[in-house]
């Protein structure tokens, strides 16, 4: 075992499970191959790599994390109403998660939420908006990152 501590710099390997208040897992390595990333790469929101900082390998920890430092929280602003031709050939269903494009040409995931006629509204806020998480982690190794 290492005697390292995850903080900026360092190469982190963990199991992590994501759960809503609930206890549903919305997602999970434990049954996968786990995730390894760079410390403060902006891979996990800050809010997710906070409460982290300091662990060392063979450490578990679970923490609550707030819709402020998780995915924020559900703005109306993000639900636009689009009308049906802006759909081309797909034809919109309720639930539906589509891909658009904004200005910038970022690919923005929206979900379907209801159509009347030749409206239909698009919530672009994040899934996961507004919920506060459990976040479970299980470290594996932390080790200082090499740089080629």
């Amino acid at each position: 075992m290492s005697d390292y501590l995850i903080d900026d710099g360092m190469e982190v390997t963990l199991h992590f499970t994501l759960k809503l208040e609930d206890g549903t897992v919305v997602d999970s390595t434990k049954e996968k191959a786990p995730a390894t990333f760079q410390y403060g790469d902006g891979n996990l929101p800050p809010g997710f790599e906070h409460p982290i900082k300091g662990m060392a390998a063979g450490q578990n920890g679970s923490f609550q994390i707030t819709p402020e430092h998780a995915f924020g929280q559900h703005n109306p602003q993000n639900i636009q109403t689009l009308k049906r031709s802006d759909f081309g050939d797909e034809a919109p269903e309720p639930g539906m998660v589509m891909s658009f494009a904004d200005k910038a040409g970022t690919e923005l995931p929206g979900v379907v939420k209801t159509i009347e006629g030749d409206q239909v509204e698009v919530d672009f806020n994040h899934p996961l908006a507004g919920r506060t998480l459990t976040f479970e982690v299980e470290v594996l190794d932390v080790k200082p990152v090499t740089t080629h």
